[in-house]
């Protein structure tokens, strides 16, 4: 399993739809993730330090793990077909009980956010569908992809998936 970051959520230019990137460590990988607009939301306060008067979804969630005396260990994106990404949220206890609960990843991702909790991503799901942010005829170093995602408009993640055409399902 390779673990990922959050680098912030883009717009699909073509549908409108929110899209979540994760990276590698080294900046070398990136996985775009098409989600929800209410995930998407909750991603993006999470990021912002957007505080909000009532538990939200996923801080609820959060909540209850507390209170059960579970603790996310970490999020495992495992699989994608056909488009459609499959993630686990791995908790323990006290006790070292484990349990693995079936998740969207955008769920899983909101919720590993709020815990700081770690994301890792299958080498099978990398391999399928990351986008190589290491390209030959450029030098780009990780600062330059990092000031690139953080400067990230729609129309610019649009033509750098044009420009990876490798990178579509």
């Amino acid at each position: 399993m390779i673990e990922m970051k959050v680098m912030g959520i883009a717009l699909d230019t073509r549908t409108g739809s929110p899209i979540v990137v994760l990276n590698d460590k080294e900046n070398l990988r990136a996985l775009p993730i098409w989600i929800g607009s209410s995930e998407a939301s909750s991603i993006i306060r999470q990021i912002e330090n957007i505080e909000v008067s009532r538990p939200m979804t996923h801080d609820l969630i959060c909540s209850i793990l507390a209170e059960t005396g579970f603790m996310l260990e970490r999020v495992e994106i495992h699989d994608v077909s056909e488009e459609t990404y499959f993630a686990n949220l791995v908790l323990v206890n006290d006790d070292g009980e484990e349990l693995n609960i079936d998740s969207r990843p955008s769920d899983a991702i909101a919720i590993a956010l709020r815990t700081e909790s770690p994301i890792y991503v299958t080498e099978n799901v990398v391999c399928e569908a990351t986008i190589s942010t290491n390209k030959p005829n450029e030098e780009r170093d990780a600062k330059d992809f990092h000031d690139f995602i953080q400067n990230l408009k729609p129309s610019d993640f649009k033509k750098f998936i044009d420009e990876n055409p490798e990178s579509e399902q």
